[in-house]
């Protein structure tokens, strides 16, 4: 079995038990790889922890590490192991394809990409009827781009600040994060407006967001009328008088912003920036790379808990629970603005991603998924309430379904993010009590809680104890 291992910081949560006994690890020593590393990878490839981990199985929301060590995954290979790591239906449908036949190429008929594309357009409220498969998040959203562009004869797109739409040449325009920005000429006709966030932005109080949870910022609003709402439109108004040509290509939103920390929108917010888009001839855009296939709980899709239908929707991540793999779902008349001329993609859609894609559809049907996003999310985001109540560091808990948010303030009141060494030392301190989580926010002030689908109320007990225990050590170094 497994070796037990004891935390460097004493803690009394208790690791839930998991019967699964990784292999024996059986590759280089830890110094070597770190040497290749060095040596032989990009260092633009940067690692997380003081000491990386080197990471060896997994096994649904676990991971096990070169010592044998388990950890709780609570960040899913940043949002992507949707079902589950090596969910085994995934697996052995993917097992079978590879004895059968990896890749021809999509100018000839294989099953795979029809059998995929008509169960992932049934999904898809009319008219998003029309799939083209690419191979990642960015290329989608370049896509989406392109297609907006041609469909419309406009250029300029507009996207929220914070926002992250992928790092390659033409989204990079659209990512309005300034970590991700190099110092060299792109987002040539990308145009940034006000991110409507009711924690950190002007506006905003204790009743905008769709969520278990609300901000502790009070509000004058009334029942039915949001004046945050009404602001931040205001400020989108002001965008499109001021910044942009009388017609534009798009709008493109993440429905709750991924790598800038779970940010969430007033309610009806973009509802009205979707219209008021429409009415410069531009399409709406849905980055789903993190909200989609069920992981808001509510509904499938994140678009669907604002009550809209956009033009175009991206697809990444969770679709291939790790596989590399994504989509743009649009309408039949958008999708033939590019059939003008020719537009190819190598390993899109090839027959071995449609069938990863396919048992990942039904893996979040059998086993229940969306149902247990909405209920286990519903409950940690409520346990992750009672600590923010209780320390003043934890200025505000956020999201919806398996899509969690905790922004780390110096104190409440300024709103200021906490120092980064504090932050280090309460993220360091929960992986070495076996709970590992991401981070986002402009200042990497907030943890990023978006866990395989299949996790449990039991794992979200120990998973906020080990939390709770860590924020209580940071007060008494602090004391």
């Amino acid at each position: 079995r497994h070796q037990k291992w004891k935390s460097s910081v004493s803690t009394q949560a208790k690791m839930p038990p998991c019967d699964f006994v990784p292999e024996k690890y059986e590759s280089y020593p830890y110094e070597r790889m770190q040497k290749i590393r060095e040596q032989n990878i990009a260092p633009s490839l940067r690692t997380y922890y003081k000491k990386p981990l080197l990471l060896h199985q997994g096994h649904m929301q676990w991971l096990f590490d070169h010592e044998g060590r388990r950890y709780l995954d609570l960040f899913a290979g940043i949002v992507t192991v949707s079902v589950g790591h090596c969910h085994p239906k995934v697996t052995m449908a993917t097992q079978k394809q590879l004895a059968r036949l990896w890749h021809t190429t999509n100018i000839y008929m294989y099953p795979a990409i029809h059998e995929y594309a008509e169960k992932l357009t049934s999904l898809f409220p009319d008219p998003l009827k029309v799939v083209y498969l690419t191979n990642s998040g960015s290329e989608a959203n370049d896509l989406a781009m392109f297609m907006a562009r041609l469909h419309t004869h406009n250029f300029d797109i507009i996207s929220l600040r914070g926002g992250y739409h992928g790092g390659s040449p033409y989204t990079l325009g659209l990512t309005s994060l300034t970590p991700y920005k190099h110092g060299v000429a792109n987002g040539f006709g990308c145009t940034t407006t006000m991110l409507p966030d009711v924690f950190r932005g002007p506006w905003g109080g204790s009743h905008c967001r769709d969520s278990p949870v609300q901000t502790v910022r009070k509000c004058s609003c009334t029942e039915g009328a949001c004046l945050a709402k009404d602001q931040y439109i205001e400020q989108f108004k002001d965008t499109l008088n001021t910044s942009v040509p009388k017609t534009v290509a798009g709008f493109i939103a993440e429905p709750m912003q991924g790598v800038n920390g779970v940010v969430q929108y007033p309610r009806n917010f973009l509802k009205e920036a979707y219209q008021l888009t429409r009415e410069r001839g531009g399409l709406c855009i849905s980055d789903e790379v993190q909200t989609g296939f069920g992981r808001t709980g509510s509904h499938f899709w994140g678009f669907q808990t604002h009550g809209v239908v956009p033009d175009i929707v991206t697809l990444a991540k969770g679709i291939g629970n790790g596989f590399p793999m994504a989509a743009v779902v649009t309408t039949k008349e958008i999708a033939s603005s590019l059939a003008q001329n020719l537009h190819f993609n190598t390993f899109g859609g090839n027959p071995l991603a449609c069938v990863v894609g396919a048992a990942v559809l039904d893996a979040i049907e059998e086993d229940g998924l969306q149902k247990n996003c909405e209920d286990v999310g519903t409950y940690m985001l409520l346990e992750l309430a009672k600590l923010r109540d209780k320390f003043e560091i934890v200025g505000d808990v956020r999201g919806k379904g398996l899509m969690i948010g905790v922004e780390m303030v110096a104190d409440k009141d300024s709103r200021h993010p906490l120092p980064a060494e504090e932050i280090n030392q309460i993220w360091e301190d929960c992986k070495d009590m076996g709970v590992l989580i991401g981070r986002g926010g402009l200042y990497s002030q907030t943890f990023r809680i978006k866990p395989p689908m299949c996790i449990t109320k039991r794992d979200v007990d120990f998973a906020v104890e080990v939390f709770h225990t860590a924020l209580q050590r940071h007060l008494e170094k602090a004391a």
